[in-house]
């Protein structure tokens, strides 16, 4: 039987993930990052990374997918659903008090305002969840100053990250689904072994 305390403390780390990270899945990453340094036994940083790419490949939420996994793991399916309820009620609960007002007054320029300062924000957090990625998927060690980053990336990684950057640029293939390019990028890895 899983434990009471373990359930409360994967229900008070995800809530307060879930209340500060505003702007969507991305923006929960630097949250479970610092949650994995507080809970190692839980995940660790590389394992993060992996939740990342396993859940932008799978149906559903990030943040969702992500929680569900962590508290699977920790707790088992009470976990999971425990992670998965406390990671969308502070959303839930701010929604249906902010709706009431937010018809009423969208268009008032304080309202605006506020939302113009939170994009800055959810663009910072969002950053910090992609540098977060690119410490773990594309540097073999962490630089310890500017002449030694050149030699920190992974070459191999670096090379299959620009192809695929380039591929999404090419107009012709803009329609092509997301999952091809996953596919064809976990295709690479496996080839090159990376």
């Amino acid at each position: 039987m899983t434990c009471l305390k373990t359930l409360l403390t994967l229900f008070y780390e995800f809530f307060l993930t879930g209340a500060l990270a505003t702007g969507g899945g991305l923006a929960t990453l630097p949250f479970l990052a610092r949650m994995s340094s507080r809970h190692p036994e839980w995940f660790t940083t590389s394992e993060l990374t992996n939740m990342i790419a396993v859940s932008e490949s799978t149906p559903g939420p990030l943040g969702i997918n992500m929680s569900t996994y962590v508290g699977f793991k920790v707790a088992g399916i009470p976990g999971s659903l425990v992670c998965a309820f406390a990671l969308v009620l502070p959303s839930v609960v701010v929604i249906i008090i902010i709706s009431r007002f937010l018809v009423k007054y969208k268009n008032n320029r304080h309202i605006q305002n506020a939302f113009g300062t939170l994009r800055p924000a959810v663009t910072g957090l969002i950053a910090a969840a992609g540098w977060l990625v690119v410490k773990e998927s594309l540097l073999l060690r962490a630089p310890s100053g500017i002449a030694s980053l050149v030699g920190s990336f992974d070459i191999g990684a670096v090379i299959i990250f620009a192809a695929i950057v380039a591929l999404t640029q090419i107009k012709r293939l803009e329609k092509l689904h997301p999952v091809v390019l996953i596919a064809a990028a976990a295709v690479a890895g496996v080839v090159f072994k990376l």
